[in-house]
């Protein structure tokens, strides 16, 4: 593991995560990956409920690692990988609430929900076609929901400080020479200079976090549902 982000997720990291890639640090680990491959939840609330945590195991094969749920063991991970470097991706905290609001935990909400008919048969379909995806509720909550926002997504002003004092607790824990803070606004070159290589002769990657989430869930289920995986 060469890379480590330290960055919520809707703080650029698809983005960041396409960048890596480019820059000769893939495959980069995202949640992505998880939704992807649904073994990997499974792997994810067993760290998230206190079961294991082989980190070579599950970052097998990849070289770096942004958003969650990684980005919730980010000490654990400096610690385990102390060769790595570690990149924290930071957003105007108004911006990023909007952002995660909007998709991550207006999902987790949904949840605690009584839902319509539709959802409860689609969800019932999931359960029976791919039990491994159908725990991702509870991975997401074990991981991410609980054990970085108490519980409290629902809370604006506690998730806000919770953003802020995270960007706080990185860089006071994290050395100045193996942290970059880095905005996608700041584009390629302050990030190959702290990983030292070449500047891409490309413009920097722009992925819409916010519309690649509303696509990709409805597609996923509905594959998950065809597919059984």
């Amino acid at each position: 593991m060469k890379v480590i982000g330290a960055g919520f997720g809707r703080t650029g990291t698809r983005s960041l995560k396409a960048a890596l890639e480019t820059l000769g640090f893939g495959p980069c680990y995202h949640m992505s990956e998880v939704i992807a491959e649904p073994s990997r939840v499974r792997q994810w609330l067993d760290i998230g409920e206190g079961r294991a945590s082989n980190w070579d195991e599950v970052f097998a094969g990849y070289q770096s690692a942004l958003d969650w749920p990684a980005a919730s063991y980010w000490r654990e991970l400096a610690e385990h990988y102390p060769d790595s470097k570690v990149i924290l991706t930071v957003r105007d905290p108004a911006k990023w609430y909007a952002s995660v609001s909007e998709t991550i935990f207006a999902s987790a909400l949904a949840e605690r929900r009584s839902l319509p008919l539709r959802r409860r048969v689609v969800r019932w379909l999931v359960r029976r076609r791919s039990p491994d995806f159908a725990l991702y509720p509870r991975m997401a909550k074990a991981t991410v929901m609980d054990r970085v926002f108490d519980g409290r997504i629902d809370d604006r002003d506690h998730v806000t400080k919770v953003f802020e004092r995270h960007i706080a607790e990185v860089k006071a824990t994290i050395p100045p020479e193996r942290l970059l803070v880095f905005e996608a606004g700041d584009s390629w070159a302050p990030l190959s200079a702290f990983l030292g290589v070449p500047v891409p002769d490309e413009p920097y990657p722009q992925v819409n976090e916010r519309a690649a989430f509303r696509r990709k869930r409805p597609r996923r289920l509905l594959s998950l549902i065809v597919r059984g995986r």
